[in-house]
């Protein structure tokens, strides 16, 4: 079994000016390749992947990204030697993978604001739209070192929660809907140390009709 880099849904330079394509080109084709490739070396040198009902499902055609989903929610499923590896690595393949569908340009999923079910759900858990992303800029701005932002669903309702390095919410039961990736090579080359800059030009790419799908799922 083996993990791949995916495609983008968009070109690099799709998210200028506030992404800018220099950044989304090293982000895509080093960092997040960079976590795939060490993920399969870890499993790869791990005879118990041979046997294990997952690795059954991969082969069978289980979306790969489902099949890490389970590991990363179930850490003892994961044999121990490689435990941290997959932990890690396994982490920043999913959460990049979710941060890649999480934008989209102007126009094709990214706008504004969201609609639907998901709104009014923002409006009954989180105070409304102009609240969540108050809050929601404000607990991104303040993850400290490298880390995330998301919008997930937690006990049937709708939190912001961040996590350390390439650590998941589906780790603590919840299912993400959103994020938002602070590590600082997701925005070094633009914006420097200017973290809430980056958060703030983000919000020109969301894409909410893949949160809304999302959260239909959730």
């Amino acid at each position: 079994m083996k993990f791949e880099l995916p495609k983008l849904p968009y070109a690099y330079d799709a998210l200028e000016p506030y992404i800018d394509s220099r950044t989304m080109e090293l982000h895509h084709a080093k960092h997040h390749r960079a976590y795939v490739d060490k993920l399969n070396a870890a499993i790869e040198k791990h005879p118990a992947y041979d046997g294990a009902p997952a690795a059954d499902e991969f082969k069978a055609g289980k979306p790969e990204l489902r099949v890490l989903e389970e590991w990363l929610a179930d850490p003892n499923s994961v044999p121990e030697d490689v435990r941290a590896a997959v932990r890690n690595n396994g982490g920043g393949h999913f959460n990049h993978s979710f941060f890649w569908k999480s934008m989209a340009p102007t126009g094709q999923g990214g706008r504004g604001e969201p609609e639907g079910r998901l709104s009014e759900a923002i409006e009954k858990s989180l105070g409304g739209f102009a609240k969540f992303k108050e809050d929601f800029s404000k607990a991104a701005a303040g993850v400290f070192g490298s880390g995330w932002a998301w919008l997930a669903v937690e006990n049937g309702n709708l939190a912001i929660v961040t996590t350390s390095n390439q650590d998941s919410p589906i780790a603590k039961g919840q299912k993400p809907l959103l994020c938002l990736d602070v590590w600082e090579h997701a925005y070094y080359l633009k914006y420097q140390n200017r973290r809430p800059e980056y958060i703030d030009a983000w919000w020109n790419v969301v894409n909410w009709r893949e949160a809304e799908r999302n959260f239909e799922v959730a």
